[in-house]
């Protein structure tokens, strides 16, 4: 029978958010971005009326995502950039159980909060005794992973840990760990990923090898996750290496002349011969006695232990001298790398490099690559090393191919710093036989990889945890674009135009991007909001190294262009998700508006109508919608609710976009509402969103119960063609000037590039009005506390220029 709501239940959350809500220091707000899932991803503080210290975490946790009694954010660790910035991040905790990949960071100067950013998960009611036992769980995993020898089971191996870690009790059988996760079994099958009570287990397979954090449903038994540790890339001596000629590079002393160790980089870097085997504690020196590694170019490869001693050295450096890093865990984590990995059967020749968790693992190659050791596929995989130890991006979907693709940024960046005469934007050239590298990043479809989010070679199937190594070609073209530039059209109809800023801005502000603000959760979205925020924090706000991060992203299909630029079509804006979960009661069966008119039955919750014709709607004009309800047998109670995107940013929390908000109603017979359409609303196509629920506090970005959301294009004539403001005939316009906080309660900041003196300012409301209860008080202060809330126009020039954005008064 299917669940009703309490209206007493329904009416006590909405008090509680009200009552949340008021105790909010909006004003304080500069910038809020949401996450795909609603929930606030990025919040940047006024830097002159800070709203919180980093002794008010707790409070600002609350305020501004909502944090409730059941929810705990614990403090993981602290760090000092080179900015002057605290970072004090948090994970945060259900009824005392770990929530996999949700943390947040607050970043403070000076003990004042100026942002915060990261991954929070919205839990409702979970039950977090688990059904099934950590034993019972550990076989159904074990069963999932289906490996013929498990590292726990290998005596040698077990005593190396031991040795290694220096603790009689370490190993390497897992130990299940109760979290919760959001189930990417549901995800994979076109549903909401739901929070899941789960063991954890880290399992480590021999044979064939392995390692990957798995997650068990505890009540279920299913696998709900899969999240890959090993991540597949594909005294100074004097070195012949194999890849990049004769190099100098740091060794160590011992019995029978040197060997490919060194003290001298954090604790240590350190090269081993596995000697075609799989064994790691059978592994032994490379030893050369007298220094000068020339006879190393022999049929066994063995100048290819000199490639990944050096390359190991060589990323050490780059994060160090570049980024002020010391090695992958910023704690001088000792590299060790082994050469002449060889599982395959009968020693084939293993075709793959790997870091474990622990260690670099380098195969020789068979018929597709020679020896995996080059300088970038070496600072690739340590890059994989450092993103653990940072964002640490899951390893599946659009978080794993982001992982993908900083490794890739950082074998370019490395190479570029180390071989500047190599080809920095391939990745792999030397060492495939058969293509010309492994990926390009200046070119990605030319190793079938996508270039634009959703464009040609744009993967969406379950293989390879999702396209990790596909997909990252879209992060990859983005770091390529912002340090070279360029101009065109891309996959999606976009017309893009970015000034490159060099690799070594670049660098930075990709560097910063994973280390302070991405989280394992994060997808291309976020990305954009992070780098253009990291972008701010390292140059400055409206700097041309933030245009440019802007418009790279642009250009790559994430996101409009700097200050509105070219609008892509719908296809290149990210929308939230929006889906009933269940259509076994009720569902949409007709939606009618202008030349539109769709009437269906069920669609499992969700219908994406957006490459249906498109009806065009004269910004002015009063439009009349229809629409109705399909019920499989009892007609329940039922709210509809219509959003329009009208500015075309991608979301639709804009005053005005909801422009039909139905009472509940059982009835199935078609119902209209009528709605005008704003004059300031964007010209062009758009999205509309009409969602249909039995529950009255469904908004349009978040999963519900019973009903079914419809996603439809509409096209907007007669409105504004400049960033929603219409254009001044004669007038320079320009959108490029500050105006905060926005939101607004009582006050508006406004500043001119220069510091420009204002000569006018004028108050526009939605239907083109002058407003006169705005006043300006001079120097840079507008008084909005008269304004009725909603959406406005501001138009301010300094006799010259005529300056245009919108704001919205609350």
């Amino acid at each position: 029978m299917k669940k009703k709501y309490s209206a007493v239940a329904v009416l006590l959350a909405s008090g509680l958010a009200c009552s949340t809500t008021q105790a909010q220091d909006k004003s304080a707000v500069l910038q809020k971005v949401l996450s795909e899932r609603g929930t606030p991803e990025l919040v940047a503080f006024r830097v002159d009326a800070p709203a919180y210290t980093l002794n008010d975490a707790r409070k600002a946790f609350t305020e501004q995502l909502g944090l409730r009694s059941n929810d705990q954010m614990l403090r993981s660790k602290t760090e000092i950039d080179p900015l002057g910035y605290a970072h004090e991040r948090y994970e945060q905790y259900y009824k005392g159980v770990k929530v996999e990949h949700a943390s947040y960071t607050l970043h403070a100067k000076q003990g004042a909060v100026q942002s915060m950013s990261g991954s929070f998960e919205q839990i409702g009611e979970l039950n977090v005794t688990p059904s099934l036992s950590a034993s019972a769980a550990l076989q159904a995993a074990l069963q999932f992973v289906g490996a013929k020898k498990y590292m726990w089971q290998d005596a040698a191996e077990e005593a190396g840990l031991k040795a290694q870690e220096n603790n009689p009790a370490a190993t390497y059988k897992p130990q299940g760990e109760l979290v919760i996760v959001q189930n990417q079994r549901a995800v994979a099958a076109g549903q909401l990923g739901e929070p899941t009570l789960a063991w954890k287990f880290n399992i480590y397979a021999q044979q064939p090898i392995s390692r990957a954090y798995i997650y068990v449903d505890a009540h279920s038994g299913q696998v709900v996750m899969q999240d890959n540790i090993i991540k597949h890339a594909a005294a100074t001596g004097t070195f012949a290496t194999k890849y990049s000629g004769t190099q100098s590079s740091a060794t160590e002393t011992t019995t029978g002349g040197y060997r490919l160790r060194e003290l001298t980089r954090g604790l240590g870097i350190e090269t081993y011969n596995c000697r075609k085997s799989n064994s790691y504690t059978a592994a032994v020196d490379f030893i050369d006695a007298d220094n000068n590694w020339t006879e190393y170019n022999n049929a066994n490869f063995d100048n290819a232990a000199l490639d990944a001693h050096w390359g190991a050295q060589g990323t050490y450096d780059y994060f160090k001298n570049v980024h002020g890093r010391n090695s992958y865990n910023n704690a001088g984590a000792k590299i060790r790398s082994y050469v002449h990995f060889d599982d395959t059967p009968g020693g084939a020749g293993y075709e793959n490099a790997f870091w474990d968790g622990t260690r670099m693992t380098y195969g020789d190659g068979a018929t597709r690559f020679d020896p995996l050791t080059s300088l970038d596929v070496a600072a690739h995989e340590i890059g994989h090393a450092v993103c653990s130890n940072t964002a640490n991006l899951t390893y599946q979907g659009e978080s794993g191919a982001m992982n993908e693709g900083f490794s890739d940024i950082w074998g370019a960046c490395v190479e570029y710093y180390k071989a500047p005469t190599k080809q920095t934007w391939l990745i792999g050239e030397d060492i495939d036989k058969v293509r010309p590298s492994l990926r390009s990043m200046s070119n990605p479809n030319a190793e079938n990889q996508p270039d634009t989010y959703k464009g040609t070679y744009w993967y969406t199937g379950t293989g390879d945890n999702g396209g990790v190594h596909t997909n990252s070609g879209v992060l990859n073209h983005w770091f390529y674009r912002l340090s070279v530039g360029g101009s065109g059209t891309n996959d999606i109809g976009t017309s893009f135009s970015v000034t490159g800023i060099g690799i070594d801005a670049a660098a930075k502000i990709a560097y910063r991007t994973e280390s302070v603000y991405l989280t394992a959760s994060s997808n291309y979205a976020a990305a954009r909001t992070y780098s253009i925020q990291s972008a701010k924090d390292l140059y400055g706000a409206g700097s041309a190294q933030e245009i440019a991060v802007t418009n790279a992203w642009n250009a790559v299909g994430v996101g409009a262009a700097y200050g509105g630029g070219t609008t892509p079509p719908p296809t290149g804006v990210t929308y939230c998700t929006s889906k009933g979960n269940s259509v076994a009661y009720e569902f949409i069966d007709y939606v009618g508006l202008g030349s539109l008119t769709r009437t269906s039955g069920a669609d499992a919750g969700y219908y994406n109508g957006t490459a249906l014709a498109a009806p065009t709607l004269t910004a002015g004009s009063t439009q009349t919608i229809s629409y109705s309800a399909g019920f499989a047998g009892t007609a329940y109670s039922e709210y509809f609710k219509v959003y329009i995107d009208y500015n075309q940013n991608g979301v639709f929390t804009d005053a005005g976009e909801l422009v039909v908000s139905a009472a509940a109603s059982t009835s199935s017979a078609t119902r209209s509402s009528s709605f005008t359409v704003p004059v300031s609303a964007k010209n062009g196509k758009t999205r509309m969103r009409v969602v249909m629920s039995d529950n009255s506090a469904t908004t349009s970005c978040n999963a519900y119960s019973y009903g079914e959301t419809e996603d439809y294009s509409v096209t907007i004539s007669g409105g504004t063609t400049f960033d929603g403001v219409a254009s001044l005939s004669g007038a320079t316009v320009s959108s490029q000037f500050e105006v905060y906080p926005n939101p607004a309660a009582d006050r508006l900041n406004i500043a001119l590039p220069g510091n420009a003196a204002i000569t006018s300012v004028q108050v526009m409301d939605v239907r083109g009005a002058i407003s006169k209860t705005a006043r300006y008080e001079g120097n840079g202060l507008l008084n909005v506390a008269n304004l009725a809330k909603g959406m406005y126009t501001l138009t301010v020039s300094d006799g010259q220029t005529t300056y245009r954005q919108r704001f919205v008064k609350e």
